[in-house]
């Protein structure tokens, strides 16, 4: 395998020891490899051999191919054309930090909702009624609606012809704050 083919995992790499908690210095202490090749490691100017990706891998307390694929999915580019028609449609495919849906007509899904993780709500043509937490918000064209994770809500189109771009965090990642981390 010659340099370019060789994976680039430093995204990759941030991510997980973030998620964890750990700072450079803990991962190096775990893989016994140094703060400074770590950092190249993480900013993508240095490309770890097999023998050391292994290492922080385990210091990560993940493997090597979950490292990989997590690379892979970070890099991807996906091109989703437009559709005709009313429903939902999927802006974002597979499995990835974000998720984006576009509802168009008159949905009324009829049941409320809860993620854990936060949301935005885009009306881009017509208008909707959300109910979240206790009060009902209109939104016609142009107008956003923020919720953090955990707020119950629920939303109509009022409007024939409505476009509703819904963007959150995943639900497979885990975005909550604890404030006493």
């Amino acid at each position: 395998m010659d340099d370019k083919d060789t994976p680039r995992v430093g995204a990759a790499v941030r991510r997980r020891r973030r998620t964890l908690g750990l700072t450079l210095a803990a991962v190096a202490e775990r893989s016994g490899l140094s703060v400074p090749f770590l950092s190249q490691i993480e900013n993508e100017r240095a490309r770890p051999s097999a023998r050391s990706l292994d290492r922080v891998a385990e210091a990560l307390e993940t493997t090597t191919e979950k490292l990989h694929a997590a690379a892979d999915s970070a890099r991807a580019v996906d091109v989703v054309r437009g559709e005709e028609g009313e429903g939902v449609r999927r802006l974002v495919r597979g499995r990835h930090q974000l998720s984006a849906l576009e509802f168009s007509g008159e949905p009324d899904l009829g049941r409320e909702f809860q993620h854990r993780n936060d949301e935005l709500m885009y009306v881009v043509a017509g208008a909707v009624d959300v109910e979240a937490e206790g009060q009902v918000h209109r939104l016609e064209g142009g107008d956003t609606l923020f919720l953090s994770g955990g707020v119950r809500h629920r939303w109509r189109a009022t409007v024939p012809d409505t476009k509703l771009l819904v963007v959150s965090v995943a639900e497979h990642i885990d975005a909550t704050f604890d404030s006493r981390r």
